[in-house]
């Protein structure tokens, strides 16, 4: 096997299962998950019914660049989102369809690293664990990049040396964050550009949580958006990843996009024309749909609010719990270990989060960035998450 493969560690949710071994949880009690962001809203009807009414395409093989419909309404839906120039993003040469982000990243690293003792891909930390595995395999370095509370759970890159800018070949940008929900500004974006000019790396922004926010005149935004605003309207190093799995509570469509420089995902589609698997015609039917409307991301929102709020409202008696820029994730700071905080919570209250240590790297220090923190992901119904949040709170005042 390939060498690199022993060290890849255990994905959290392995981590998460071992600890709660052996723990019998109250039976008198159902069992609330605020541990896994899988979106528990019902899936628009409209793009349900597209899907079922497009089965017998199943008998046509899909292409790997996908239907020119598809990535047309992906660079329209673009356009609108960020403000970009009209006609800015070509569907023919600055978007490609993807079963689901998470093996775009992957198999983007794979692709754009080029092999050399040195090389370097820098990653938020705590961090989705795929930027992790997919810098090992590629047979780069990962680099992690704190984000703590001092700086707004951003990574601080003013601190970060030249000699390690140099190695960089690919930086991952999570905004707005997993896990911790804040968002990168237009000028974090700016900045970022501009160490991409000067020391030649692609900054890749995982976005998949770009259209789950509070405020309906300030959206997060986007490295596409700093692009344009810059008048780089060729996206030059720049690549974003959007989803439907949670813009529009689809995450079992596998349904998602990268796109950017055009001078990168030429490449990149040949690499997938051997690795990548080309996304069902049904599914592209679906996910056309679903792009083309906003009615039900709005309905979407609403629902989120809602529940941080009634989250919020229920905790912050007794817990130091702040609303993120965005996103569904509450990252809370424990009184306990977080690790402990975990067992004790689902013991107790059979109710599980994430400890935000397993979600971390140690700096150089030895401290982990997402110790003494839990990651809760606000994804149940409003009902279950008030009941969650009680629970929590009743756990917290047992201490």
């Amino acid at each position: 096997m390939n060498p690199d493969m022993d060290r890849l560690q255990p994905y959290p949710f392995e981590k998460l299962a071992e600890l709660k071994r052996g723990v019998t949880p109250p039976a008198d009690l159902e069992h609330i998950s605020l541990g896994i962001g899988e979106p528990k809203h019902p899936a628009p009807p409209f793009v349900l019914d597209v899907l079922k009414n497009n089965l017998d395409r199943v008998s046509n093989y899909p292409s790997t660049k996908g239907m020119p419909e598809l990535r047309q309404a992906i660079a329209e839906w673009c356009e609108r989102r960020f403000k970009l120039q009209q006609g800015s993003m070509d569907a023919e040469r600055h978007v490609l369809p993807v079963n689901g982000t998470r093996e775009a990243i992957f198999a983007f690293t794979q692709a754009l690293v080029k092999r050399s003792p040195d090389a370097l891909v820098l990653t938020p930390d705590p961090f989705y664990q795929i930027y992790e595995g997919a810098a090992y395999l590629s047979g780069a370095e990962p680099y992690y990049l704190p984000t703590l509370p001092e700086t707004g759970f951003v990574p601080d890159y003013d601190a970060i040396p030249a000699d390690v800018w140099k190695r960089c070949q690919l930086l991952f940008v999570c905004s707005p964050s997993n896990p911790t929900g804040s968002a990168h500004t237009i000028e974090q974006f700016k900045k970022l550009i501009a160490l991409s000019d000067e020391y030649d790396f692609v900054v890749a922004s995982d976005e998949c949580y770009s259209e789950i926010y509070f405020d309906e005149a300030n959206p997060p935004a986007g490295l596409l958006q700093a692009c344009a605003e810059l008048g780089r309207h060729d996206y030059r190093n720049c690549v974003v990843f959007h989803s439907l799995s949670k813009r529009s509570n689809l995450p079992g469509l596998r349904s998602g996009f990268i796109a950017g420089d055009a001078e990168l995902m030429e490449p990149f589609l040949l690499f997938r024309t051997y690795h990548g698997s080309s996304m069902p015609i049904q599914h592209q039917l679906a996910s056309i749909a679903a792009w083309n409307d906003e009615d039900h991301v709005l309905e979407n929102r609403s629902q989120y609010r809602h529940k941080f709020d009634a989250a919020i409202k229920v905790l912050s008696p007794v817990l130091d719990v702040k609303k993120p820029d965005a996103s569904f994730y509450l990252w809370v700071p424990t009184p306990i270990a977080d690790d402990a905080f975990t067992r004790g919570l689902y013991e107790q209250q059979n109710l599980t989060v994430l400890p935000g240590s397993y979600l971390s790297r140690p700096m150089a220090d030895g401290r982990l960035p997402g110790a003494g923190f839990v990651r809760m992901a606000l994804v149940a119904t409003v009902s279950e998450v008030v009941e969650a949040s009680e629970r929590i709170r009743r756990y917290v005042e047992s201490l």
